[in-house]
């Protein structure tokens, strides 16, 4: 199903589980079913899907006010409002409804469940604007990993770009290896300069350049043979 740009694999999962998906007309609830995409009928909500031979890879750059995913519960904008193709695509990874910056979508769910792995994250910058003025103690403490919700992060970078002593502001850089929910905004807090503003400048070699905000491009040859690889 991830494969044929249903969902993320672990969003298919979850699908099979809620019995939506058919196999030639029979409801199935186990994920390790066995079929043949040659020879077996395969629907979802009674729509039968096929796999996708054209592969597609995007980059957005996402405003506030969307949420990186396919639907909302909620009703709220997703990043499918904006990237309006004939592929049935999704993102790897997330931005949260209030952060904007730099998302792949893709319809390849072989690079998918690549990009997603935990081992295979690559490494994510990001410009922040926050409160206060960060001390050499506060940035040691953020660089070194912070308790989060019971979870020690990994060692991060984290670099001042400008202070804004007015506002009693700071513009920062910040480089993390890791994709935990609100990361960086729980990182932040537990230095005590909660996030004002955040955006995903990069993704690996994978750059926003001079892509503007609410516009989406896709891949170049290099980028797909980067995130392929």
């Amino acid at each position: 199903m991830a494969y044929c740009g249903i969902a993320s694999r672990r969003k298919c999962e979850s699908i099979i589980l809620q019995g939506r998906v058919k196999v030639n007309g029979e409801t199935i609830k186990s994920l390790g079913t066995k079929i043949d995409d040659k020879v077996d009928k395969i629907t979802v909500d009674d729509v039968k899907i096929e796999k996708e031979n054209k592969k597609v890879y995007i980059l957005l750059n996402k405003p506030t006010g969307y949420v990186s995913t396919v639907k909302d519960d909620r009703g709220r904008n997703t990043i499918l409002d904006i990237v309006k193709v004939k592929e049935r695509i999704y993102p790897i990874g997330r931005l949260d409804y209030n952060t904007s910056g730099i998302i792949i979508l893709t319809n390849d769910g072989e690079v998918y469940n690549k990009v997603a792995h935990p081992k295979m994250e690559k490494n994510k910058v990001y410009v922040a604007v926050i409160k206060g003025i960060p001390s050499k103690e506060d940035i040691d403490k953020f660089k070194n990993g912070v308790n989060i919700d019971g979870y020690i992060t990994a060692k991060a970078d984290f670099n001042i770009l400008n202070i804004n002593k007015s506002k009693n502001n700071s513009k920062v850089r910040i480089k993390i290896h890791e994709g935990k929910n609100r990361q960086i905004r729980k990182m932040c807090d537990a230095i005590g300069h909660p996030v004002i503003s955040l955006t995903r400048i990069s993704i690996g070699n994978i750059n926003v350049g001079n892509l503007e905000e609410g516009k989406w491009r896709y891949l170049n040859e290099d980028e797909i043979k980067y995130i392929k690889n």
